[in-house]
């Protein structure tokens, strides 16, 4: 119990969500983690299994409780371990249309398979795509790649996510929460002017939620 406890413990950390939104997420009790906490104190009987596997697909983690093993095609490059991320023909952030993980990636690029497991990341649930336009520098510029995590949908307040707009295509922007109240969408570009914060509320709020494509794991910048 101590090993599921640590891995549960850093994998919180790992995607900023609290114990008990971690909780709710996979069987509607806020109270899973904590009570698998104080089944541990007390030496009491094993959780159910079918909650911690719940808890598991939730946090992004292996249901044998360990450091995610990676699943895609693994490569060995000079004796060292790489895994392989499809890359779709796909923009975000200037339109470009949907992507659609069915179609014949364009290309596949290897990450360190040490890499990804340090940061939670498995490669069969990633794709890369290419980010337009320069509202999101310096961190992510015009034509740079960047890695999104399909499995985190839901929206940590401060991250940066691909959403799709019905009227401006894919977007990579960073999404603020104001709980019950609003989505602030915001651009990293410090041209305020330019790059305004946009404020949404009532459906508007749902439109972006529910369409949240993933979150941004990586990019990667070419200098030209």
């Amino acid at each position: 119990m101590e090993e599921i406890i640590a891995e549960i413990e850093a994998a919180l950390k790992r995607t900023g969500m609290s114990a008990s939104a971690a909780s709710r997420k996979a069987v509607n009790n806020p109270s899973l983690i904590k009570n698998l906490m104080n089944r541990r104190a007390a030496k009491g009987q094993p959780h159910p299994i079918e909650n911690l596997k719940a808890l598991a697909e939730v946090l992004g983690i292996e249901f044998y409780f360990g450091p995610p093993r990676i699943s895609a095609d693994v490569t060995s490059v000079d004796g060292e371990r790489f895994a392989t991320v499809p890359r779709y023909a796909v923009n975000a952030a200037a339109g470009g249309g949907h992507v659609n993980p069915d179609e014949e990636p364009i290309d596949h690029l290897a990450f360190s398979r040490d890499w990804m497991i340090q940061n939670g990341i498995l490669p069969e649930k990633c794709i890369l795509i290419t980010a337009k336009g320069e509202s999101m520098a310096p961190a992510i510029s015009d034509g740079d790649l960047v890695m999104i995590d399909l499995r985190k949908t839901e929206i940590v307040s401060g991250k940066v996510y691909v959403y799709n707009d019905p009227n401006d295509g894919n977007r990579v922007k960073r999404l603020e929460v104001v709980p019950g109240a609003a989505i602030i969408v915001r651009s990293d570009n410090a041209n305020g002017r330019q790059f305004a914060p946009e404020f949404h509320v009532g459906e508007e709020m749902n439109k972006i939620s529910e369409n949240v494509l993933g979150e941004v794991v990586w990019s990667g910048h070419t200098w030209r």
